[in-house]
């Protein structure tokens, strides 16, 4: 197996050169230190993954683990080798190396983006007000929107009091029709800062004639605050008005100048499809996922504008890779490329045709997946699993992480790894029906797929995942812990997501982002621009 040394790497990274840097350990080990532009592809989901965050077999891939002994690269490598990826090598003694030829390791998630909100709000001096200013205001009547920058299912779980969800590269669109007076501040908020500073300094350098601040630290920052979250809301911005469609098409026209948003059109999209087997390419759909899966170009992938900004690795596995922005309207998918341009990404652009005008296809995107799923005989329906259930002859893996196992599994499901089940296998009655769960099917398909026959029991893969059995009206439970003995190990919990604790771990995750300025310097592979006004 091919090895590449640190400072190699380095060089690497500091190039204009695709690479996809791909660390395969869980996710909550991952957190705790990585190499700033890794991303996260556990091992066990591999063959789920892969393929859509690294879809041309040809990139140059390095893969990472803990080093000092750590199996997963070579194992990751040997896989990625028999599924026809060319060009794969190993980071010599993984993080562990990394350090001893001293280079920066970083903790947390998502950590480009948030780096670069940082260096955003660091740049242009991104304006903002304390939780309780806003609260002061509020209680004074004073003419103010509140609008958050999350996705409707963050929103609906903790939000600002008469805040308004209105997710990142929505506000310029919608900003005309929600704060049509120009006296009306309007206030941004996330959930911490990253959020709350990319939408304001949008509206910002989109040049409305209202004040814009960011709510600093977001809803963290209001409950540290001592003041009360609203759950459950649904409130969301209306629909875009013809005045307001026209003023947002102005803004983003003079935010294309400023930031040198280029425009393509599909017959130039059709030429860069057609170089994709040497040139990476991710066409992103960046409107809501209604809108989407009403209809979609049939090479695009849904990524909400917001969140590629947000969370930029969980959408592009390859480094500086040619992306392609597409909307009806070309507001939301200027917002967002004009963020990618400044994040560094070299070729970003923004189709010159709305998508309702060419040929779509509907319903959810078509992920393409590494080696052989369960066969029709190794799986059953939700009404077959219920039968079975009934019977009292089944036994359930569920294989989800513990997050999501904690949020809701079937009733008696077993939460277990993907590693773990030639143990478990091994310990089952004769006889018995085992049934492997995932939350959406594909994981319990894939561990099934290459699991050793055994004539004593039978292995089935529920199709559809927990999801399906959930549609169907299917009992869940929920659990605060889960029985695996590793919990904390295989995702990252949020500081609100966790069990106790809570404000201490949020006061240590908003100073962690505002450090993490200071570390992108130390580290020097980030290309962020900055752009005069």
């Amino acid at each position: 197996m091919t090895q590449i040394a640190a400072d190699e790497l380095k060089s690497k990274l500091q190039s204009r050169d695709e690479l996809a840097l791909v660390d395969v350990r869980e996710e909550g080990v991952f957190a705790t230190e990585h190499l700033l532009f890794a991303v996260s592809i556990p091992l066990v989901r591999l063959e789920i993954d892969f393929a859509w965050l690294v879809p041309r077999k040809g990139t140059p891939v390095v893969l990472c683990d803990a080093g000092e002994g750590d199996t997963c690269a070579r194992e990751a490598s040997a896989k990625l080798a028999h599924f026809g990826y060319e060009n794969v090598a190993i980071l010599d003694n993984g993080t562990a190396g990394w350090r001893t030829a001293g280079y920066e390791l970083f903790s947390g998630t998502n950590v480009p983006s948030k780096a670069f909100g940082e260096y955003v709000e660091h740049q242009y001096a991104t304006p903002h007000i304390t939780a309780n200013e806003l609260k002061a205001l509020q209680e004074a009547a004073t003419d103010l929107v509140v609008l958050d920058s999350r996705p409707m299912a963050e929103f609906h779980k903790m939000s600002i009091p008469g805040g308004i969800c209105c997710p990142g590269a929505e506000l310029a669109y919608r900003i005309h029709d929600l704060a049509p007076q120009p006296d009306t501040l309007v206030v941004v908020n996330c959930a911490g800062r990253t959020r709350s500073i990319i939408g304001s300094q949008a509206l910002i350098n989109a040049q409305i004639p209202n004040r814009v601040v960011a709510l600093k630290d977001g809803t963290m920052g209001w409950h540290l605050a001592g003041h009360a979250l609203e759950h459950g809301q649904n409130r969301v911005a209306p629909e875009v008005s013809v005045d307001g469609l026209a003023r947002s098409r102005e803004v983003a026209g003079r935010v294309a100048t400023r930031f040198g948003v280029r425009k393509i059109s599909p017959d130039q999209l059709a030429e860069f499809e057609q170089q994709s087997d040497s040139r990476s390419l991710f066409v992103f759909d960046v409107r809501s996922f209604s809108e989407f899966d009403a209809g979609h170009l049939p090479a695009s992938r849904w990524a909400p504008g917001g969140q590629l900004v947000q969370a930029t690795d969980e959408f592009v596995g390859v480094r500086n890779a040619r992306l392609v922005l597409v909307d009806d309207t070309g507001v939301r998918a200027t917002m967002t490329a004009s963020w990618l341009i400044q994040m560094g990404w070299p070729e970003v652009y923004v189709l010159d045709r709305a998508v309702d005008q060419l040929d779509c296809v509907a319903g959810a995107e078509m992920r393409t997946q590494l080696g052989p799923s369960a066969a029709p005989a190794q799986q059953c329906s939700v009404d077959e699993l219920a039968g079975l259930l009934a019977a009292g002859t089944s036994q359930l893996i569920d294989l989800a992480d513990s997050r999501t196992y904690r949020q809701g599994h079937l009733p008696g499901a077993r939460l277990a790894r993907r590693g773990d089940l030639p143990a478990l296998l091994a310990a089952a009655p004769a006889g018995a029906h085992i049934v492997l769960l995932s939350p959406d099917g594909r994981l319990a398909s894939v561990s099934i797929a290459e699991l050793k026959s055994d004539e004593s029991y039978t292995v089935l893969a529920l199709t559809g995942g927990t999801r399906a059995w959930q549609a169907a009206g299917g009992e869940m439970e929920t659990s605060r812990r889960t029985r695996q003995t590793d919990e904390g190990k295989d995702v990252w919990y949020k500081p609100y997501e966790r069990s106790e604790g809570i404000d201490a771990a949020m006061r240590a995750y908003l100073e962690w982002e505002t450090g993490l300025v200071a570390q992108i310097e130390r580290d020097g592979c980030a290309s962020f621009r900055r752009f005069e006004t």
